[in-house]
This record gives C-alpha cells, sequence and structure tokens, in this order.
C-alpha cells in the first residue's frame, strides 16, 4: 500500500532546450516556488558571482552554460518532484540523451524570440523514441517575439507533434499583459519583477464577461476573445492520454526570469504528468509496484566536491523499494553489494537518506564499481535496455605535457570517460590514446577538468577520422583475421570492447564489404 503511494506521489522529469532558451533559469524559479531554494542565481553573466543554482561546476559559472546534467528534487503541495536539468549546448548532447533515459516525462523550453532551434529537434528525436509526454514552456514574453500561431505551427512542423495550448499571451513585449489560463479558465496579469512569487489568477469562467475590459482594457479583451475562439476551433480539446502517450504537447507561455507563468505551468504539470512508468529491461519490462528493488545507472559524476576524489553514481529507482545499508545485486559483476552512503539531491548539495522510491534518483559513493547502464536488484539478472554510447564526430589524439603526472593523467581521463563527457580509443598500436566527442567545447571542458581536478596537463591534436566503429562477428577465425588485418585502426573503448577507426566514409565502405562476415556498429550497444 505504501509502495503505491509513493509511486503516485512521484513527478520526474527533464528540462530540455537550445541553450539560451531559459532552461536554467526556469529550473531555478520552479525550485524558488517549491520553496527549494530561497534566491535564484542568474546565468546572464559571467560577472555575476551568484550564479544559477543547478550550475555548479566552475567551468560552467565562467562560461555561463549548463555542461553537466544537475539532479534536484523538492516537495510541492503533495507530489516529490524531481528535476534533472540538463545541458543545452548540443557539444554536450550525449549527457542529455542519457538522462532522458532516467525521465517518466519532459518540459521543453522554447524561446519566442528565436523560435524552434536545432538542438531542440534532436532531443525532441530522442523523446519520440521513447514516447516521452512533453509539455512545452514558450519563455521571454517580456520581450519582442514572434507571432504565437507562427511559433505554434513551426513546433508542430519541425518536432513533428501536435501541440495544444493550454493558456494564451496578451500582447508580447513592451505591450504584455499577462496570459489567460485556458485550461483553469483564470486570467493572470504580469507585473515585471524578479522577487514576486505571488501569482493570482482571477477566475474568469465566461470569457465574454465584461471583467476582461477591467483588467485588460476594451482593445486586448477584444483580441484575446477572437484568439481563443480562434483556438478553440482549430486546436482539439485537451485530452490528457494524447499527453501521455507522447502524441499531444500542452503549451504554456510566460516569462521565466520575471516568474510569470512558471507556478501554473508547475501547476498543471502536477496534475496531468504522469508518475513513474514501467521500464524495459532485456529480459523483461519492469513495473514500478513490484516489491523488489531495481535500479539503474544514467550517470556518473567525479569530484562533486574538489576537495575530496569523491565518485557518485547517479541510479534511477526504477521499482521497489531502495534501503540504505541493504545488499544489491550488481548485475554485470554478479556480485553483491552494500551501499552504506546514498544520497538526494539538490545542485551539490546533498543529504543523506534512508529510503527511495520509483521515480528518485539517488547518488551512491563509488569506487569505481559501477559503470553508466549498470544495473542494480535484489538478486534478479536483468538489464536495463536503452543507454548506449554513439559514435563520435571529433578525434583528438592526447598528449600528456607533463611526464611526472602521466598517472594523474591516466587516472583522470578513465574517471572523466566512466562519466560519459566524452569517450577514450586505446589503440592497440603505439599506445596511443584518442578522445572522441559529439562537440568541440567537450575537449576545452576536459582540458580545465584535467588540470583543476587532477594536476594533469595535455593538449589535445586533431587526427583525421570519419567514424568509430564496434565491431563483432559470429566467427571468431574471421574477426582475428580482420583484426590482424587492420592492426593499425583498431582500438579498445574504456569498456574493452572492440572498435575499428574508419578514416573515410569511402575506405570504411571498402572494409565492409571486403569482409561482409564482420559486423559494424555505429552505438556501443549492439
Amino acid at each position: 500500500m505504501e509502495l503505491t503511494k509513493q509511486i503516485e506521489k512521484r513527478r520526474t522529469f527533464g528540462i530540455i532546450s537550445h541553450p539560451d532558451a531559459g532552461k536554467t533559469t526556469l529550473t531555478e524559479k520552479l525550485l524558488l516556488f517549491g520553496g527549494a531554494i530561497q534566491s535564484a542565481g542568474a546565468v546572464k553573466s559571467n560577472k555575476i558571482k551568484d550564479h544559477a543554482r543547478s550550475d555548479w561546476m566552475e567551468i560552467e559559472k565562467q562560461r555561463g552554460i549548463s555542461v553537466a546534467t544537475s539532479v534536484m528534487g523538492f516537495n510541492y503541495k503533495d507530489k516529490k518532484i524531481n528535476i534533472l536539468d540538463t545541458p543545452g549546448h548540443q557539444d554536450f548532447a550525449e549527457d542529455t540523451y542519457r538522462t532522458l533515459t532516467a525521465v517518466d516525462s519532459v518540459i521543453m523550453v522554447i524561446d519566442c524570440v528565436k523560435g524552434v532551434e536545432k538542438q531542440t529537434e534532436k532531443l525532441m528525436e530522442v523523446c519520440r523514441m521513447r514516447n516521452t509526454p512533453v509539455i512545452c514552456f514558450i519563455n521571454k514574453l517580456d520581450r519582442e517575439g514572434r507571432d504565437p500561431y507562427e511559433l505554434l505551427d513551426e513546433i508542430e512542423e519541425k518536432l513533428s507533434i501536435k501541440v495544444r495550448p493550454l493558456s494564451w499571451p496578451i500582447g508580447m513585449g513592451k505591450s504584455f499583459k499577462g496570459v489567460y489560463n485556458l485550461f483553469d479558465k483564470s486570467l493572470y496579469l504580469f507585473e515585471p519583477s524578479k522577487k514576486k512569487l505571488e501569482e493570482t489568477g482571477i477566475a474568469i469562467e465566461n470569457i465574454h464577461d465584461s471583467i476582461l475590459e477591467e483588467k485588460i482594457g476594451d482593445l486586448d479583451a477584444a483580441g484575446l476573445r477572437e484568439d481563443i475562439e480562434l483556438v478553440e476551433g482549430v486546436y482539439p480539446e485537451f485530452a490528457v492520454d494524447d499527453y501521455l502517450s507522447g502524441n499531444v504537447a500542452p503549451v504554456f507561455f510566460g516569462s521565466a526570469v520575471n516568474n510569470f507563468g512558471v507556478k501554473e505551468l508547475l501547476d498543471t504539470f502536477i496534475n496531468i504528468a504522469p508518475p513513474p512508468k514501467s521500464r524495459e529491461t532485456e529480459q523483461r519490462i519492469v513495473q514500478p509496484d513490484e516489491n523488489k528493488f531495481s535500479g539503474f545507472v544514467f550517470k556518473i559524476h567525479a569530484n562533486m566536491d574538489p576537495r575530496h576524489r569523491n565518485r557518485i553514481a547517479f541510479i534511477r529507482v526504477c521499482s521497489g523499494k531502495f534501503e540504505r545499508g541493504k545488499n544489491y545485486h550488481h548485475v554485470r559483476l554478479e556480485k553483491n553489494f552494500r551501499f552504506s552512503n546514498a544520497t538526494a539531491f539538490l545542485a551539490q548539495d546533498r543529504e543523506t537518506i534512508d529510503e527511495a522510491w520509483p521515480g528518485d534518483i539517488i547518488g551512491i559513493y563509488d569506487t569505481g564499481n559501477l559503470k553508466i547502464g549498470d544495473a542494480l536488484t535484489e538478486g534478479e539478472k536483468a538489464n536495463y535496455k536503452g543507454i548506449p554510447s554513439f559514435s563520435p564526430e571529433i578525434f583528438k589524439e592526447v598528449i600528456n605535457q607533463d611526464a611526472m603526472k602521466s598517472k594523474q593523467l591516466s587516472k583522470g581521463l578513465d574517471q572523466l570517460m566512466e562519466e560519459g563527457v566524452a569517450q577514450i580509443f586505446n589503440y592497440e598500436m603505439g599506445n596511443r590514446k584518442v578522445v572522441g566527442t559529439v562537440g568541440a567545447l567537450q575537449f576545452e571542458v576536459i582540458q580545465h577538468r584535467l588540470k583543476n581536478e587532477y594536476g594533469a596537463t595535455c593538449r589535445f591534436v586533431p587526427i583525421n577520422l570519419f567514424k568509430a566503429c564496434w565491431v563483432s562477428s559470429n566467427d571468431k577465425k574471421k574477426l582475428d583475421e580482420f583484426i590482424k588485418s587492420k592492426y593499425r585502426h583498431i582500438a579498445h573503448d574504456k569498456d574493452g570492447k572492440l572498435v575499428f577507426m574508419a578514416e573515410t566514409k569511402a575506405w570504411l565502405q571498402m572494409v565492409q564489404d571486403n569482409f561482409p562476415e564482420i559486423n559494424f556498429h555505429f552505438t556501443s550497444e549492439y
């Protein structure tokens, strides 16, 4: 009975967007409304000392961007909210892709000035792979932006999802007066204020009520009535089931930096967003209300506290109840481990917890036994699906710049790769190490963290590579022949899997034609 009650209370979601759409600002304001923090930070300027609470890594503060997923939990009304604030920058997309495997729904932030941007399209593809329910928050209504109808059409066209506005803006930019909430039939008037947290709606069941003229004037009242009539005529009535199946995205308008539209988004979210859902393993579907605990590692982070060389594994609880101090089965290693130090998060702040339920994200201190994708159970041999590594797009060779710090460099690279910051490939020949990333900024982050967290310095030399292909074959003899033939181009990834490093697209095609018995994979999950 308690398990069912705890599951119903949980709402675990990710916040995603293109860089600078206001994602981290929205996260801050959700935490403010939830009472989890007392003052919000700012990510607009690297001169501001009171940085955004969810961006805690030193490099994030310097650059004003999120480069790692932050996990934050708080209670709001009768619900336990778990937010995962993801990196918006495309160079850190792989961290976001993995994070989306640990959430039950998503809030997507869209800048009303710029509309749907490239990174938003990529993230939406990942959501569609799992039919993840999505709510859209069109942000920055206090600025002169694009026409709301145009924005809605663009979302439908570029993101391939139907939309249904649940609020509607009255004006925009300097003439922005507020929004009318079509979901709870209330008018919310805009007052520019970063500190104001009260957001009380004026109930207006009948849109033709004269109170509308009193509050926003004759011209805006007439325009709003016209818009609502059009919205109600064009868009089908909102059905929660369509949202939960990932077919329709409810849309809200607001201004996160001014705390406007955030509370009504949160209030609607806790009413319609799904509680923890079932999860697929290679063996079967695991339901959250099963009595036995299971969960998987979706993120590893080393050195959250630079004063202590700690390493924390982020685990999504999928079923049953996690209890601190209890022995759990590590499926990959086929060993039992006792976890006596489990934590819950508010960005870099942590508190020890004794128990956790489906939907919760917990941190476990780890000495190197846990890897991304690992499953923990009460004995069942079940591996959770859908946490692959993708073939990188940029490759650079690691050159050590301090021979006295070789051990620190090696340790630092190993730990950062375990986090999934990038991928490392160790060549069979010549003991060369090559790092592969999705974007160029990751190399800067790796260098920064190696120097500041491990005292190791290195430089990265670009090399000409097209793809890293994981290879396998049902015929061991043929695989051995292939390795012998292409020895100079064979490497191992951090898990020891065989990888063929193809220099050009044409050459890869030729090698595939010449070795038909060899399987070439572009993700590590095969």
